[in-house]
């Protein structure tokens, strides 16, 4: 059979703790696995620097290095590889039939969407530059390396609330960098932060950059009110203005709710359509943790292999 025509047993779209834990499960099972890298291999573990909260390593261990394990992993068990993306999804024929960006077209009994969820950036010159150096997009990830320390959060929803709360466990003083002169955040939440006396809120606030050479120092804020602007000192700058689940090829052709996150049916990871399964931030707003990601990668593996011995 000519590769054009082959049909895989199951093809999983990501490489973040989800897609590499599916295809550990799948590869184990002799399904024989086509895993295609996504538009950022390794998933946002690869932006992180230092992991202490991932079982299994005493002294925790760097992001990419993690994510350079998990591959490892794989691979011995004969997981194949394609550094590309899935731009586009026909879900309505069994075999499904997918393209990738080059316009290659692969078939497959069980597709596994572990594409997971971007974090929005203010899209700032060096914010980008000094991720995992003093910027983040996770405060429950990195929160305990600001023991001490003053931080920053940006976002006036419930996100940002929880973050900031979050952080007053460890960081000294918490700047809450708001935007307008109000919360979108919930009544509860908002009496929490400014009922806290570790956060300090700015009303009408927004970064203008992230300040450090090798490691945030600071950040310049305005008053766009008033146009005046500042430095703050402080050795954390976190972002909670939400996150993009990377759904847009599949959300056509599966239930979803308002952001674009797929809807699984509950405790476990079948979509709406049999053989279709989603695992991971993709599907999941609520805990985004590397562990969570990786036990529902387990379970997207398992339901596609009794889907496909039925």
């Amino acid at each position: 059979m000519s590769e054009e025509n082959k049909v895989e047993d199951v093809i999983i779209c990501g490489t973040g703790p989800a897609g590499y834990t599916a295809a550990l499960y799948t590869a184990r099972a002799n399904l024989n696995p086509l895993v295609f890298d996504g538009i950022q291999p390794g998933g946002q573990l690869t932006i992180t620097t230092d992991v202490e909260n991932y079982p299994g390593f005493e002294e925790g261990i760097m992001g990419p290095e993690l994510m350079e394990v998990m591959r490892k992993q794989v691979e011995r068990f004969g997981t194949r590889f394609v550094m590309d993306s899935i731009i586009e999804a026909k879900l309505d024929v069994h075999p499904f039939e997918l393209k990738d960006s080059f316009g290659r077209s692969y078939k497959t009994k069980t597709l596994i969407i572990a594409t997971g969820a971007s974090a929005r950036y203010l899209g700032l010159e060096n914010e980008t530059r000094l991720q995992g150096y003093g910027v983040s997009a996770c405060a429950t990830c990195d929160g305990f390396f600001y023991r001490g320390l003053e931080v920053a959060v940006v976002g006036g929803g419930d996100s940002a609330c929880e973050e900031a709360n979050f952080l007053t466990k460890f960081a000294t003083t918490v700047h809450l960098l708001v935007r307008r002169d109000e919360m979108r955040a919930s009544k509860i939440m908002q009496d929490r932060v400014i009922n806290n006396p570790k956060i300090k809120i700015h009303w009408n606030t927004e970064v203008l950059d992230v300040l450090g050479e090798k490691e945030v120092t600071g950040i310049k804020i305005i008053n766009n009110k008033t146009q005046e602007s500042k430095d703050l000192t402080l050795q954390g700058f976190f972002l909670a203005i939400g996150h993009t689940p990377n759904s847009a090829p599949f959300v056509s052709w599966l239930d979803h709710d308002d952001n674009g996150y797929l809807i699984t049916q509950p405790d476990s990871t079948l979509t709406n359509i049999p053989g279709v399964f989603a695992c991971g931030d993709v599907q999941d707003h609520t805990y985004r943790q590397a562990v969570t990601a990786a036990g529902s990668g387990c379970k997207a593996a398992l339901d596609a292999e009794r889907f496909l011995e039925h």
